[in-house]
């Protein structure tokens, strides 16, 4: 970033302050609890790319995924020390600036439209998650919102069921029946 950069009320105009290497010499809040993820997730893999084969030979079917996990790892750890030194920046928190609200519910809503894909189905759950989502980022009135989303996922549904063929979890929605009717529909008037 800019030298001149306060890291404060200066990036909270809408635009991104994502630029390579962000603050000089200084680390943003939750770096460290990233930072220690990233390792842990490293170090997990490793050991399960170790199940693999162990250390019996270069040519053995875990060497690749060891190698891999084990260079995640130490990178990992290198730039995990590295943040540990470095001062936090002031006027930032985790909150605000980092991880705010709206992207803990967008996250929150992903979680839940994939625990409910196969009860419900594609087109009920992901009625439910773009009519949530698009009110809760859009700031739109309702009909605006039921509008975009219904619209939306019929021209998704269209495209992957019909065109494409892609079988998608049917669940309570009566998509077997709205196809025959399409398929007769469209097939007696040729």
């Amino acid at each position: 970033m800019k030298s001149d950069f306060r890291g404060d009320a200066d990036h909270h105009d809408g635009t991104s302050d994502a630029t390579p290497g962000g603050y000089e010499g200084q680390r943003r809040p939750g770096e460290l609890v990233f930072g220690g993820l990233m390792l842990a997730s490293s170090l997990g893999l490793l050991w399960s790319a170790y199940g693999i084969s162990g250390f019996e030979a270069l040519s053995a079917p875990g060497t690749v995924p060891m190698a891999t996990t084990a260079v995640m790892a130490a990178s990992a750890a290198i730039i995990l020390m590295r943040d540990m030194r470095l001062p936090k920046v002031q006027n930032e928190t985790v909150a605000r600036d980092i991880l705010p609200g709206r992207v803990v519910a967008i996250a929150a809503m992903l979680l839940a439209y994939g625990a409910l894909l196969k009860p419900l189905g594609f087109v009920p759950a992901s009625a439910l998650f773009l009519v949530l989502a698009i009110k809760l980022l859009g700031h739109r009135s309702w009909g605006w919102t039921l509008g975009i989303s219904l619209s939306t996922l019929v021209l998704i549904w269209v495209v992957f069921r019909i065109v494409f063929s892609v079988l998608m979890p049917a669940g309570i929605f009566p998509e077997a029946e709205l196809l025959q009717a399409l398929r007769g529909l469209f097939g007696g008037a040729s």
